[in-house]
């Protein structure tokens, strides 16, 4: 959506009475005098008036929380706090703004009049229940056969109207060059500026983040993380935190709970099998043991069962959890969600001109030198940090190879602890690198210079799994198939996943709660007869959510662990089980605790992660296939049979294939989509072409 300031102080341009002014900011209060108290039941005084009837509204909610900068003086905020509120026909925001507790502080308090939240909820293609209880994708001009249109708590959820208040700020667009009131004359706005982004970086904006609702945040922890139930309240976490956070602790309690069946097997190998019990011993005493053949051993190894039921497993977990997300997307009202040739995102910048495709006036940005400067710059980085994780992989080699040679030498306690030294060393230096990584990573995207959002989080995140899958499973496949050393592999798998779970309780539960309790709470002296906005400038004390990045990350390598390598390490699931029933509730109480309320956008599913999966899942055959033809078992079986390497190697080439086709049956026969949610969706789109098309003609009659 374009917006437009096109002249100093006036945001439309157009010349008003000099009274005007005054009453768009709420009388008194635009005169610097105290406006009426600020609370979730505020009235309309202190409020930016609406000038359309249907908005008009004796309560008005404040959703956002905006904070400028200590040199902001009082001319700039009332320029700002008009811009906000002016109508989106004069280059405005369309939104209701408060000056906050004093008319010259730094604080606005920001809401939407139902009109704005209606527009923005038909340009982002959600849906809603229309008067027949079917989900529609909602249309502005038939709004009133929706269902609760008329009430906005009830038809928009709190996530949702959070964001669309962030949606119309990003929207807004100079229209000519023009000079910020009240700043000095360098810091001017040239025509199609980003303004929100401009006075970020002027100093005048210095924090934009949406408000808790303490009253629901305190009835979603109870459900949530508080009591003792195990099923979440996701539609509780859509309706306060929106459909990003929602889907990621769905596809949290959905993977934890899909753990049970490989754990209980892991459970029931790791007990009845002797070769897994011996195996796992020589894992953790670093020493050899000789086979004792007291019974025949059955024909299908421990490791086999794993590997196969590894397998399949993946390829069902991912299968039916596309099912699942279509559910959730289409009962959150996010199914029909479609690209549409949107404003450039905010750090997109460039030489003014006109769009080719959309034929508006905005920044332009070749493709040659964004491809040029992924090939020259982003690739070789990337490049760098690939060859410093395999770096950490020789020095690893070499450290293991030393403490092999000390533990032979010594023999004793002390020497079997130093078996584990290199692979905690290894682990420290990849977390580290990660971490350094991360930040690199985000630099070179923004470099880059995308124009739309969405490619923005596809390049960050390709690069982010790139190094990640490389950094994380690199050794494990060296150690698998090109050092062959499936004692050695079960050890550094074990290493693994008991570090990653001591660190992970650490940081997810531990360090949570002491700052809690020791950092944060002391500071927390509000109490519920305190003034609102006391308590909103509380919340601004709170650090910024860093996002999902990180969690979806560990459920992937952990994903990796299991489905990769899990037929030499039976237990693997059972540790990643006890590290996800508690991570349910460490991550819930995080962000209801320990952040800021972050904005989140609409979203259909988990996005570029999905995919990651799935080609983990993919890859997944693979690995069980070759470590299988590692097993001993099957290497004994064969020289008893009297194979041949290359007829060993082709065998196993040809059940990889088998397995594969396999694997490409069971998706064929599972759908990605329950038959009515397909149904629905085709629905959705067919009315949508209607209402389009007789739009247009609308239009011709007109």
């Amino acid at each position: 959506m374009s917006k437009a300031a096109d002249d100093e102080g006036v945001p439309g341009g157009r010349g008003e009475p000099p009274g005007t002014s005054a009453q768009q900011l709420g009388g008194e209060a635009a005169g610097g005098k105290l406006p009426s108290k600020l609370s979730a039941s505020s009235f309309t005084p202190g409020w930016t008036k609406v000038s359309c009837p249907c908005c008009a509204s004796e309560r008005v909610e404040p959703l956002v929380r905006v904070k400028l900068g200590p040199k902001v003086v009082p001319e700039t905020k009332r320029w700002l706090i008009k811009l906000i509120g002016a109508p989106q026909k004069d280059g405005g925001a369309g939104l209701l703004a408060h000056p906050g507790e004093d008319a010259t502080g730094n604080i606005i308090m920001l809401s939407a009049p139902r009109c704005t939240l209606l527009r923005a909820t038909e340009e982002l293609g959600l849906c809603k229940i229309y008067h027949n209880n079917e989900m529609e994708a909602f249309a502005y001009n038939d709004r009133d056969n929706f269902r609760d249109s008329d009430n906005m708590e009830v038809f928009l959820t709190l996530a949702e109207r959070q964001y669309i208040i962030k949606y119309e700020l990003d929207g807004l667009r100079a229209q000519k060059d023009l000079k910020i009131p009240g700043m000095p004359d360098s810091r001017t706005l040239q025509k199609r500026d980003n303004i929100w982004q401009k006075l970020g970086q002027a100093g005048v904006i210095v924090d934009t983040f949406p408000l808790h609702n303490p009253g629901k945040l305190k009835d979603l922890s109870k459900s949530w993380y508080s009591g003792n139930q195990l099923a979440q309240p996701l539609d509780k976490v859509n309706e306060y935190f929106g459909s990003s956070v929602a889907f990621y602790f769905s596809f949290l309690d959905f993977y934890t709970w899909s753990l049970l069946p490989p754990a209980i097997l892991g459970l029931f190998i790791a007990y009845f099998s002797r070769e897994v019990q011996r195996e796992m011993l020589q894992s953790v005493s670093g020493s050899q043991q000789e086979e004792v053949q007291d019974d025949p051993e059955p024909l299908i190894s421990g490791h086999m069962l794993q590997a196969v039921f590894s397998m399949l497993w993946s390829t069902v977990v991912i299968e039916l959890w596309k099912r699942r997300s279509s559910s959730l997307s289409y009962q959150w009202g996010t199914l029909n969600l479609a690209e549409r040739f949107a404003e450039p995102r905010p750090g997109f910048h460039g030489d003014l001109g006109v769009n080719p495709v959309t034929g508006r006036v905005e920044p332009l940005f070749p493709e040659w030198k964004r491809d040029l400067r992924m090939a020259l710059v982003s690739v070789p980085v990337v490049g760098l940090f690939l060859g410093l994780v395999v770096l950490g992989m020789m020095c690893f080699y070499w450290a293991e190879a030393r403490v092999q040679w000390l533990h032979k030498d010594w023999n004793s306690m002390i020497s079997q602890t130093f078996l584990y030294v290199p692979s905690v060393l290894h682990i420290l230096y990849t977390n580290m690198l990660a971490n350094l990584y991360r930040t690199v990573a985000n630099s070179l995207t923004e470099y880059e210079n995308h124009r739309e959002e969405s490619a923005y989080d596809n390049h960050l995140t390709g690069k982010i799994l790139v190094f990640t899958f490389f950094n994380n499973f690199a050794v494990l496949f060296h150690i698998a198939f090109f050092k062959q050393d499936v004692p050695l592999l079960r050890k550094r798998l074990a290493s693994l996943l008991i570090i990653s779970q001591l660190v992970n309780q650490v940081t997810e539960v531990v360090i949570p709660f002491l700052v809690d309790r020791f950092i944060s709470a002391p500071h927390r002296t509000e109490s519920e007869d305190d003034p609102e906005e006391d308590k909103f400038r509380n919340q601004g004390t709170l650090p910024t959510f860093p996002g999902l990045f990180a969690e979806y990350i560990e459920l992937l390598v952990q994903f990796g662990y299991l489905s990769l390598f899990s037929c030499v390490f039976p237990l693997t699931a059972v540790l990643l089980l006890l590290n996800n029933l508690t991570e349910i509730r460490s991550d819930a109480y995080k962000i209801c605790k320990l952040f800021r309320k972050p904005f989140c956008p609409p979203v259909a599913s988990m996005g570029v992660w999905k995919v990651a999966f799935e080609v983990l899942s993919f890859v997944s055959v693979v690995s069980n296939a070759w470590l299988l033809l590692l097993s001993p078992r099957l290497q004994k079986m064969s020289q008893e049979a009297g194979m041949s390497s290359s007829n060993l190697l082709m065998g196993a080439v040809m059940v990889e294939h088998v397995l594969i086709l396999v694997k490409v049956i069971m998706a064929a026969l599972i759908p990605d989509e329950p038959d009515w949610i397909r149904k629905k969706r085709e629905h959705i789109e067919y009315t949508s072409m209607q209402a389009l098309r007789q739009q247009k003609l609308n239009v011709q009659q007109s």
